[in-house]
Formats: C-alpha cells, sequence, structure tokens
C-alpha cells in the first residue's frame, strides 16, 4: 500500500511541475529509481515493528503493538507527501534539514502556516486524520482476521525475515549501499528530487544533522578582518570581497588565445610523495616521473586531507578543509554550489565526471550532477570492460573511456574530471601490464605502479588526438596512503604529485608550497578565463618569486595551516 501511495504522489507531483522537466529526455526513470528508493525506507521503517511482532510474547499485546508502529509509518508517511506540494512551492526542494529545523519553534511556525498556508494546513491535517483512522481499521481487521503464530514458526520465520528486509534497505549486493545519489540521474535537481520520498528525504536530512559539526567549535572574527585576511593570502584588494553572503575573488586571465583549451583533471587514488621516485619516494612512477619534464612539476604540493572526498572537494570546488564533513556529503551544498564545472558550463563548455566505480560513493554522482557536471559516467556505463573489481573497472578501462568521451566533444571544448580505482585496497588490476614491484601482485606498490601505467596510457592516446593540442592536462593525488605518524599532524604524508602539461604551460619545477585549493584558480589563469568565484585559493604562477608559499589541512580536528617551513 505505501509503495503504491508513494508511486501516485509522485506521479502527481510530475504532472504539477512537467513543464520544469522538458529538459529531462529520461524523465520515465523517477518511477523505477523511486520505487527501488521507496523499497529502501520502507524496509528502514518497518525492521523494528516486524522484528518485535517476531520476538515479543502474548499474542494480543504484540499484535496490538505492531498495529500502532505500523500505524505510525503509515500516518508519517501520508504527512509527508500531502505536505510536499507546500514545501517544493516554497523552497523548490522535497522536505529537508529546513523542515524539521522549525520544528524547533512551533508557535512561530505554526503561526505563519496558518496566516499564509491555511487551506493547506487543514486540508492535510484532515486528510492525514482520515487516511491514518482509515488504514488502522483496515489493518486491524486483517491482524484479527489471520491466524496467530506459534513461536517455533516466528523463530524459524524470522532470519529469513530479517536477511529480506537487511538486502532491501541496502538495495545493493555491492559493499556500498545505496544512498541518496543513486537516486540522482540528471542534472535536473527536482527530477532527483522526485525519484525520491520526502520520508526518505527527510531521514536523511535528520541523520546527516546528527552527524555535522556544530557551530560551537568555531571562533569568531568580524567582517572587516575576514575580508583583511583573506586579501592578503590571496594577493588581492580586500575592496573585491563585496558581499558577505557571497564574497567574490577574481582570477586574472594570464594568457589569451583565440580558442580556451579543454580542461582534464585526471585525480589519482591515494598516491602520496613517497611512491614517486621523482618526489625521493620508490621508484613506481616511471611513466609520471617522464611526464614531470614537460610542464610544471610540483615539488611541494600538499593535499588537504586523508580521504578522497577531500581531495575532489578541494581541486574542483576550491573549498578549504574543515571540521565538518565534506561538502560533497553536506546538505546545503546539493545545488548552487560554485565548481569549476558550474563556471565552465557557463563559459561554454561540456561538463563530464568520470569514474570506474559507482558514483554513490561518497554522494559525489548526486553532488556533480546538481553542480554542473551534465554528465557522470560510471561503471555501469562501461561496455565489455578489460577488468572489472571490487571497486569498479581498471584505471586503463577508465583512460580509454575518457579518449572516447573526448573524441566524441568533437571541436566543442570540455571540461572532464576523472577519478581512478585500481590502487585501492584489495588493489586488484589486469595481469600482464606492468613488471611487478614485489610479490604478490596485490600490494599497493605494484597498484601504483600499475596506476602510473595507466597514466602512460592515458599520454598516449592523447598525443594521436586532435584534442591534444588544445587540451590543459591537471595530474594530481587525492591524497596519501595511511596518513599517520607520532607528531600532532604527520605533514610529510600530505604531500603528494600534481602535473600541469598543455598549451602555454611553462617547463620547470614549482618548489614553492602550494595546497591543491590553489590549483582551480592557476587552471583558469592558465586558461585564459577571467572570473569571479568564492575561491580562496591562488594563481600560483602569478605569486610573487620571494612568496613561501601556503598549504591548508584538516586532520581529524586539527586544522594545520603551513606557510614555508613555519
Amino acid at each position: 500500500m505505501s509503495l503504491v501511495w508513494l508511486t501516485l504522489t509522485r506521479s502527481v507531483l510530475l504532472a504539477m511541475y512537467w513543464s520544469r522537466f522538458e529538459d529531462v529526455p529520461d524523465i520515465w526513470r523517477i518511477f523505477p529509481i523511486g520505487l527501488r528508493m521507496d523499497v529502501i525506507v520502507m524496509c528502514e521503517l518497518l525492521a523494528i515493528p516486524t522484528a518485535l511482532y517476531f520476538l515479543l510474547p502474548g499474542e494480543r499485546f504484540r499484535r496490538q503493538l505492531t498495529l500502532v508502529l505500523f500505524t505510525l509509518v503509515a500516518a508519517l508517511i501520508l504527512h509527508m507527501e500531502l505536505s510536499t506540494p507546500t514545501f517544493i512551492a516554497e523552497y523548490d526542494t522535497r522536505p529537508n534539514r529546513i523542515y524539521f529545523e522549525y520544528l524547533r519553534y512551533p508557535q512561530e511556525v505554526f503561526g505563519t502556516l496558518l496566516k499564509a498556508y491555511p487551506v493547506q494546513l487543514l486540508s492535510v491535517t484532515v486528510l492525514v486524520a482520515l487516511l491514518t483512522a482509515g488504514f488502522y481499521r483496515m489493518v486491524s481487521r486483517q491482524m484479527h482476521r489471520a491466524q496467530p503464530w506459534s513461536w517455533r514458526a516466528r523463530a524459524l520465520c524470522f532470519p529469513l525475515v530479517l536477511a529480506l528486509m537487511f538486502i532491501g534497505a541496502r538495495s545493493t549486493f555491492g559493499h556500498r549501499p545505496a544512498n541518496l545519489s543513486t537516486a540522482s540521474f540528471s542534472h535536473n535537481h527536482l527530477a532527483n528530487e522526485l525519484a525520491v520520498s520526502s520520508t526518505y528525504t527527510l531521514l536523511n536530512a535528520m541523520y546527516m544533522d546528527f552527524h555535522e559539526v556544530g557551530a560551537e567549535m568555531y571562533g569568531q572574527m568580524s567582517w572587516p578582518e575576514v575580508q583583511d585576511r583573506i586579501a592578503r593570502y590571496s594577493q588581492q584588494d580586500s575592496r573585491g570581497l563585496t558581499s558577505v553572503e557571497q564574497p567574490a575573488l577574481r582570477t586574472v586571465a594570464a594568457v589569451s588565445a583565440d580558442r580556451r583549451p579543454n580542461l582534464v583533471i585526471f585525480v589519482l587514488e591515494s598516491l602520496g610523495a613517497g611512491y614517486v621516485g621523482s618526489l625521493g619516494g620508490l621508484p613506481l612512477t616511471p611513466n609520471l616521473d617522464r611526464l614531470s619534464a614537460e610542464g610544471i612539476w610540483f615539488t611541494q604540493l600538499y593535499a588537504t586531507g586523508t580521504r578522497t572526498v577531500r581531495g575532489l572537494e578541494a581541486i574542483a570546488t576550491g573549498f578549504p578543509p574543515t571540521a565538518a564533513q565534506s561538502v560533497l556529503k553536506r546538505p546545503e551544498s546539493q545545488r548552487d554550489f560554485f565548481t569549476l564545472a558550474a563556471l565552465l558550463q557557463r563559459e561554454g563548455y561540456r561538463t563530464d565526471f568520470l569514474y570506474g566505480g559507482v558514483s554513490n560513493f561518497d554522494n559525489m554522482g548526486r553532488f556533480f550532477l546538481q553542480n554542473g557536471f551534465e554528465r557522470v559516467i560510471e561503471q555501469k556505463h562501461f561496455d565489455d570492460p578489460t577488468f572489472a573489481g571490487t571497486w569498479g573497472v581498471s584505471d586503463e578501462d577508465l583512460v580509454e573511456k575518457a579518449h572516447a568521451t573526448f573524441l566524441a566533444h568533437g571541436d566543442e571544448p570540455f571540461f572532464a574530471l576523472m577519478l581512478s580505482t585500481s590502487n585501492h585496497d584489495p588493489f586488484e588490476f589486469p595481469a600482464g601490464r606492468i613488471d611487478l614491484y614485489e610479490q604478490p601482485a596485490t600490494t599497493r606498490n605494484n597498484a601504483v605502479k600499475y596506476t602510473d601505467y595507466a597514466i602512460g596510457k592515458l599520454f598516449e592516446l592523447a598525443r594521436s588526438a586532435p584534442y591534444w593540442r588544445d587540451t590543459l592536462f591537471l595530474i594530481v593525488a587525492d591524497h596519501d596512503a595511511r596518513v599517520f605518524g607520532a607528531d600532532l599532524v604527520p605533514i610529510e604524508r600530505f604531500r603528494i604529485p600534481g602535473l600541469l602539461i598543455g598549451p602555454g604551460v611553462p617547463k620547470r619545477h614549482e618548489e614553492r608550497i602550494a595546497s591543491q585549493i590553489d590549483l582551480a584558480p592557476t587552471l583558469l589563469a592558465l586558461m585564459g578565463i577571467e572570473s569571479e568565484h568564492p575561491m580562496i585559493g591562488r594563481d600560483i604562477l602569478s605569486m610573487p618569486a620571494e612568496f613561501p608559499g601556503r598549504a591548508l589541512m584538516e586532520y581529524a580536528d586539527t586544522n594545520p595551516f603551513r606557510v614555508g617551513n613555519r
């Protein structure tokens, strides 16, 4: 019944906002995706009532308690869907964090609702009451007609029912359960919202709020001082920060070109400087070491954190590290959040995120689709891959898919963000591609060497393609592997490789300290794109020669700030 109700209300919302989906060719996908996500939320909500029915003694008490709990679940689902149209009309999204935060101020909120939406408030209240009462009577009759189960029958069936509900709640046999990113299939945020239920979005918002870092841990600073500090570290005039709500910095074009170059960013999983021969590490990256002479080779580049989601946050959005969750996962950043893709899309670029795994990992798919990326190409889009492991297809499959994608763009400028997977425990990759560094084959050192093989293949394919002469490449790691040490912050474990190759890029080693958040402003300058943006990173190439550079990092609850050797 709940699945039918949720499908019905989804259909009504689709009809109400049909004009919003003219640019969504596969809008029909909200129904199969919605059914999957509805099964998830129903399994989660009914898990406890079902367990109590099977485990509690006393037939009458057990039935009555289960009936009450089922009715409460039904009332919640009814209320959430019936109140959704008004919420969407006000906030252009399904109920989220705002929905339950306002419940902290009942007098003000209900007073506002009575004045602004009296008809909706009354009709929703009456309909929920009537439908809930009808549900209670119907289920009560069915329960009284049903034959009671013996303790033995319940004991035998409970493990099977529990397993089915667990599978339904995860909605996958993979090692990552389905989440909001699983339901995201379009750059149209409202289409993605309709693919889930309001009960799901509300529960997800409550879960995210529980894991959020409170504002009380942050210090206070006046806005003028904020402006002065940001201006000082960005080498700009503080008058450029014109708004508290949307402070903007300007990127000045370092080059002028008739045709703006394409941009390809290849993010390498868990590849710290300790694995790169030319940075004083192990001799595992012959291709990267060779390529380092063909562009700007950052010898003192530092990651902002210890997770892939931190690296993507810094590289793709220029956002500095905080003690809170990455912006890729935070509810308020799921649309209208600044990304390089959003900026370049406005400049006429095609924008793609390519990943060999499943994009619901770290909520990447949802965040990128709703913040400037036209497409998310993930594991399911790879036909007949050479190799598929635990974390997805191999890095060479990713490179070949990327090459085909770039060629398909033809003369249209494009931006592609790629994320590798092979250098991740359990370190699976195709045999016969590299001379193993050690035995057995499935070690991190061998996986790093294989990822370097994929880097070499990317440039081999690119050099033979027409897009080569018009493309700027950034090869950079997301973070180092296993960041640990006796120090409060093991600074050297944050050091990562970074390489810029392309038209107009000088060939040199950049010895100054740099951060991942500096990469995007530097890229924009090299691409000849002048823009206003909220990134506080700096165009490294425009910094005075005597400037030592700086890096921001996040390690658990500690935020290091390195300037030169301090």
